[in-house]
């Protein structure tokens, strides 16, 4: 043997490191393997000590179900759990479609009132009408039991081909009409509103980014341009979001070839991709408006992003909510399902608009905050991140970090909300009332062809609004006239868009209460007066905020 490796001084420094390191690895081995160091081996022991030591039996799979929506709370506020009782509804919203029986609803005075009939659906079928009163539904009694609304579309939704048996109230009839409704396949519209808002501008609103919402668009701007539209003005006002990719196809609709629209990273970098347009869109030469508000989210923030950074069409209203997270949904084996973060998005400019969500930030709080502080009635109170300042294509300034800033400001309109008005819309006089007066007027009302030929059948605002006022009074709101004449703008034009609504539904709704509503007013200028042009300017859009 080498007489250096017979010394000690040699090899037992070397030994005892071996054998260090040999104690650490078997003591991990051995305390992972065997006493649940893990902690998904922990989670598996305490479940055990559960079920077996538990005073009480305990079906340990329930604990878990309830604790799943607050494990992945702790991720991000977008991450979340959705029990298999909810996946189907929570779907139906973005797939375009649900079997049902074909009709939109409110609840007043505990009874389902029938607000419109989806023309060609089941309802519309049998012969049931707008106005109606759903008494009963499969022999069971609604009216009066303070179902809500969620109960009531779990009972009128069900299997394609199935029956519902409904009980009808109708004003022209004495007795309850009993209706059998074959349920089918229901379209979940994006669109609520596509119209001529002025002779050359069309208006389209965009509830939400659903399976159905590119296709529906594509059909709402051609129909308008083929009537001669040549400027538009899309509402994302309200808009949450939902699949990202149709804001992406909408996006390149309007942009030149090899325009950015939006990237994604992640930690999976083999999903990171970043979308250009291919040059096929259809509207690159015409004029837009985005209107934006507190809640237009994630797909709207995606389309308005790639708008304003590219400086192609003019943002107006109020900051967005602020979500640059994408989700990924993952369905699991028993049915629920998994929808997870898995990435950030980025417009083109390079910015994530994602607002803070660290901890100890209450996410929830955040748009109250924004109220707080007066940033919905001054753009001054928008305070911006300094260190997150990108460029727009022709060198406009613009901010991450918290939402798409509106290249004009449009305050929240609060004129006319006093206490008398609130009081009224506490207790649901507005669409009461206004229900009341389609019933007793629908036959004459329903021979207008829109919202504004509509207008020129009612009284004129002071007969409309006096009958209100007396109409509250009768229901407990007592008529206070400096405050009623403070409203009176408010309560006239919301009686107004809501008769429209009852005749000619959602679309109807808006085609009135655009003509008042400031921040459409601000677009319609911006449009009409060329501000709007490719490119935008930043001298443009300086002089607008002036």
């Amino acid at each position: 043997m080498n007489n250096r490796l017979k010394n000690p001084g040699v090899w037992m420094p070397l030994a005892l490191a071996l054998a260090l390191v040999g104690g650490m690895w078997i003591g991990k081995t051995f305390f992972n393997n065997y006493h649940g160091w893990d902690s998904r081996s922990k989670l598996d022991t305490i479940l055990e000590l559960i079920n077996k030591n538990y005073v009480d039996e305990i079906d340990t799979d329930s604990i878990l179900e309830v604790s799943f929506p607050e494990i992945i709370s702790h991720l991000d506020p977008h991450s979340v759990y959705i029990p298999a009782s909810d996946l189907q509804s929570v779907n139906e919203e973005l797939e375009g479609s649900f079997s049902g029986i074909g009709i939109s609803f409110n609840m007043l005075g505990d009874t389902i009132n029938v607000l419109e009939v989806i023309s060609g659906g089941p309802s519309e079928k049998v012969g049931i009408l707008p106005g109606d009163r759903i008494i009963t539904i499969n022999d069971s009694l609604v009216a009066g039991q303070k179902w809500t609304n969620s109960k009531v579309m779990s009972n009128l939704r069900g299997p394609k081909g199935s029956t519902v048996r409904l009980g009808i109230k109708r004003p022209t009839a004495k007795e309850l009409l009993p209706y059998d409704v074959k349920r089918d396949d229901i379209p979940v519209t994006s669109i609520d509103a596509s119209y001529f808002i002025d002779d050359e501008v069309g208006y389209i609103k965009i509830n939400k980014f659903g399976a159905t919402t590119y296709s529906e668009f594509l059909t709402s701007m051609v129909t308008l341009m083929a009537d001669g539209a040549k400027r538009f003005i899309i509402d994302l006002r309200g808009n949450g979001g939902g699949f990202m990719d149709h804001a992406v196809l909408m996006a390149n609709e309007f942009l030149p070839s090899g325009s950015p629209i939006v990237a994604i990273k992640g930690k999976n970098r083999s999903r990171d991709n970043a979308t250009m347009s291919d040059g096929s869109g259809s509207f690159k030469d015409k004029e837009l408006v985005v209107l934006l508000d507190e809640i237009s989210a994630s797909a709207s923030e995606i389309f308005a992003g790639a708008m304003q950074d590219n400086d192609r069409g003019l943002i107006i209203g109020r900051r967005s909510f602020g979500k640059g997270l994408v989700q990924n949904q993952l369905e699991l084996p028993d049915s629920s399902a998994l929808r997870l973060t898995i990435a950030r998005y980025y417009t083109p400019s390079g910015r994530c608009i994602q607002k803070t969500y660290a901890p100890g930030v209450d996410y929830e709080r955040e748009l109250l905050n924004r109220f707080e502080h007066g940033e919905l009635y001054s753009a001054d109170s928008i305070k911006q991140d300094k260190s997150l300042e990108f460029t727009t294509l022709h060198g406009r300034t613009v901010y991450g970090g918290g939402g798409i800033t509106p290249d004009i400001f449009v305050p929240n309109d609060s004129t006319g909300i006093t206490s008398y008005y609130i009081n009224v819309i506490n207790a649901g006089l507005i669409p009461k009332y206004t229900f009341e007066y389609t019933d007793a007027n629908r036959a004459n009302l329903s021979k207008s062809k829109d919202g504004h030929e509509l207008l020129t059948m009612l009284p004129d605002d002071d007969t409309l609004l006096q009958n209100f006022v007396n109409y509250a009074q009768k229901n407990g709101v007592a008529p206070r006239w400096y405050y009623i004449n403070l409203s009176r703008d408010l309560l006239v034009n919301s009686l107004k868009a809501m008769i429209a609504r009852n005749i000619h539904g959602v679309q109807g709704y808006y085609e009135v209460m655009n003509d008042s509503d400031p921040t459409v007013l601000a677009a319609l200028e911006a449009l009409n007066s060329g501000k709007s042009a490719f490119p935008i300017t930043d001298s443009n859009a300086k002089k607008d905020n002036e």
